[in-house]
């Protein structure tokens, strides 16, 4: 079975990363299998997936011309679109990182990861972020995400490919760890 992993190019791709958002949301996932294999914790809306898509295109996985797993690319304009993530996006503005002020770097923020389960532990993961690397690198210094402390699987996946923990915090959802992923070091 052959993988492409590429950017979103068509509103069926679209269709697909919130048909697989859906599947793997925390409301339809057990404790035990979030605890296991993950979820993800925010639903978009198509347009604006959209308008996300326009701006800078998502990375997807497409398996039998269908999208089994997704990276998504969210730009600091998109930062008052989705009320769950303005919290993180706030706390951005106060956060430092090496010494300097987030704001002053140039990033954008990796705003959700997600695998069909048919495909985990086959290597996408990683082969979603490399993605990233190659097409957001030269742009920007810095990707930043935020991941449930409860995601241990999450968590540790984003510790392999190169993230680091700066910040903790608690908001009236869950705790979460800020984490950078520093593409000149």
């Amino acid at each position: 079975m052959e993988i492409q992993v590429k950017q979103a190019s068509s509103t069926k791709e679209l269709l697909e990363i919130i048909a697989l958002q859906e599947k793997n949301h925390r409301d339809h996932v057990s404790v035990e299998e979030g605890l296991k294999n993950g979820f993800v914790s925010v639903k978009h809306e198509l347009e604006l997936l959209e308008e996300m898509n326009i701006a800078s295109p998502q990375i997807i996985a497409i398996a039998d011309k269908e999208v089994i797993a997704f990276a998504l690319v969210m730009l600091k304009d998109f930062e008052n679109r989705i009320p769950v993530l303005v919290p993180m996006f706030n706390m951005l503005k106060e956060l430092s990182y090496n010494h300097k002020k987030l704001e002053e770097y140039s990033y954008y923020v990796m705003g959700q990861i997600c695998i069909a389960e048919k495909y985990r532990s086959m290597g996408l993961f990683d082969k979603l972020y490399l993605k990233h690397k190659e097409m957001y690198a030269k742009k920007y210094e810095l990707c930043v995400t935020e991941v449930s402390s409860s995601n241990l699987r999450s968590l540790k996946a984003h510790q392999r490919v190169g993230f680091k923990t700066i910040h903790t915090f608690k908001d009236f959802t869950d705790e979460w760890q800020l984490m950078v992923w520093d593409w000149n070091h």
